[in-house]
């Protein structure tokens, strides 16, 4: 068993498309109509046959409770790793992108968090 795809809940899905591709880098797969909202995944550049990103509308009001509550508290949606955390915060801040917590350590590992504009929290990780 492995994983394949795995969602973030969006206020607006081409809203978080732009800010996933433009800024943080990843690479669009799927983008089919879906009713009426759209089935929208990204992949990272450096391995497209990898784990999926789906960019879920956050429509029913169940998914929009629990993304504005985790939001409210300081949690993050999900978490992506990165190689050099120090190196990927400065390019995110030259790209506008507004952090929560800048790198910090945390044991043997380096976090940073910032908001993806769509209604989440974002964590990267450098191990």
């Amino acid at each position: 068993m492995e994983i394949v795809i795995t969602s973030i809940f969006v206020h607006d899905q081409d809203k978080a498309l732009e800010f996933y591709s433009e800024k943080l880098g990843f690479v669009k797969k799927e983008d089919v109509p879906a009713g009426a909202f759209r089935w929208i995944t990204l992949v990272s550049p450096n391995n497209q046959d990898g784990t999926e990103l789906l960019l879920e509308p956050n429509d029913h009001p169940a998914a929009k409770e629990y993304q504005e509550k985790i939001f409210a508290d300081g949690i993050p949606a999900t978490m992506f790793a990165v190689a050099d955390i120090r190196k990927e915060y400065k390019r995110l801040m030259e790209k506008d992108v507004k952090f929560t917590m800048e790198p910090t350590e945390m044991g043997e590992v380096t976090i940073a968090v910032f908001d993806d504009t769509c209604g989440n929290l974002i964590q990267i990780v450098q191990k």
